[in-house]
């Protein structure tokens, strides 16, 4: 049974790229995008059997949050005060903390009790805006447990109206079990992590860890070969703390993203403008590791690689689950304009995911919609304030109403 036509009045509309000037009315059927026409041309026999779903307010595509680690057992709070105190990153991991803190976790839990820890936070992604999110594996690195976290990840997009794609990320950490042996990891991840995950359909796309603290170019390159093999797309976590080449090899295999990228340089930018590799900015990340080398946003402009926004939420480095936030944050640190920020959290969100249907507002398009009570779309990134979200559309149903959330006025 098809859901009903709902009809949207005087909106200002943003369409994942740019402003549409003029209020606008916009059509949803089947859900689809069915029509648009400023408001004072549209002709009124449209509205026939229409459900006027609101007036007035900003509209935007459903944000994408193409980046976040959201399946994980415990937290690191500790951890986090141990910082402020003076005790090093690499210290906590020599005592056993950082991701083998979240591994040891993550591994003790079921498959249930992931579930019932990863909803919060899927909740709180959902209230600010997302109808598409990625979910990485990573605190796993076993066979079991990888497979584990991917399951998890796809049973919440069954359990909640979201749009769910895996991305599996055993190459995240060495296992202790592993100690001293990084390529015999790879070759676990390559020979028996990647096929079991494409052969139960868990992943959408292979990720790296490629850093000095992380796994060598050459190790990198073999793992996107076995993706590749099993038909999975790849990308990276790529000049985060140095530069490694990771986003220029990346962009070899036609990567779908290269994500952090703070130590970016031209040679890589150039590589993935041609290859159309998308430049994933992780803003909260940057934030909580009180980082200085900030993304090269000049370079990526000029070779016009898009740039995604994402939260980058995962226990350790960004434990934020307030995409907005995000936004804030990508102007303020980045240096973004709200424009390029919002639009990495959708177009170019969705591009990074191998979406690029999604993320726009156009005649045909998937009806993934945000509607917001603000005056412009460049208040969501000005303000850091929770609530303003009017209606969360998916896939043509209206799936939140602030008002039946108790936050109307």
């Amino acid at each position: 049974m098809s859901t009903p036509s709902l009809l949207w009045r005087e909106l200002c509309l943003f369409d994942g790229l740019s402003t549409l000037e003029g209020p606008v009315n916009l059509l949803v059927a089947d859900g689809k995008v069915a029509g648009l026409w400023p408001s004072r041309e549209f002709p009124e026999s449209a509205a026939l059997g229409a459900i006027e779903a609101g007036r007035g307010g900003v509209m935007t595509p459903g944000l994408v949050d193409c980046h976040s680690h959201l399946v994980y057992a415990g937290n690191r709070a500790g951890e986090f005060e141990q910082r402020l105190e003076g005790v090093s990153y690499a210290e906590i991991a020599q005592a056993g903390g950082g991701i083998l803190s979240s591994v040891r976790a993550t591994r003790a839990a079921s498959e249930e009790e992931l579930v019932e820890a990863s909803l919060p936070r899927l909740d709180a992604l959902l209230a600010d805006g997302v109808t598409t999110l990625e979910i990485k594996s990573g605190y796993g690195l076993s066979l079991a447990d990888e497979l584990k976290m991917l399951r998890v990840a796809r049973r919440l997009g069954q359990l909640r109206p979201v749009r769910i794609r895996t991305s599996l990320l055993a190459a995240h950490a060495l296992p202790p079990e592993f100690a001293g042996d990084s390529d015999g990891y790879i070759r676990l991840i390559c020979e028996a992590i990647i096929p079991a995950a494409a052969a139960e359909g868990l992943a959408d796309a292979v990720d790296v860890f490629c850093e000095h603290i992380g796994f060598s170019p050459a190790q990198c390159e073999r793992v996107f070969q076995a993706a590749q093999a099993h038909g999975l797309a790849v990308k990276a976590h790529a000049e985060q703390l140095s530069n490694q080449g990771a986003s220029a090899l990346t962009a070899r295999y036609r990567g779908l993203s290269a994500d952090h990228i703070e130590f970016l340089d031209e040679a890589g930018v150039q590589a993935m403008a041609v290859a159309g590799t998308v430049a994933v900015l992780l803003p909260g990340a940057f934030h909580t590791l009180r980082e200085t080398q900030l993304p090269p946003i000049e370079l990526l402009r000029q070779h016009q690689v898009p740039m995604a926004v994402a939260s980058d939420a995962n226990p350790g480095t960004a434990p934020i689950c307030f995409p907005t936030l995000n936004l804030n944050l990508a102007c303020t640190l980045f240096r973004l304009t709200p424009r390029e920020a919002l639009a990495g959290m959708t177009a170019h969100g969705a591009r990074a995911l191998g979406l690029p249907e999604l993320g726009r507002i156009a005649v045909g398009a998937t009806a993934d919609l945000c509607l917001w009570d603000v005056q412009q779309p460049a208040e969501l990134a000005y303000a850091v304030q929770p609530g303003r979200l009017r209606q969360r559309i998916f896939n043509g149903a209206i799936t939140y109403r602030k008002e039946e959330a108790g936050h109307a006025g």
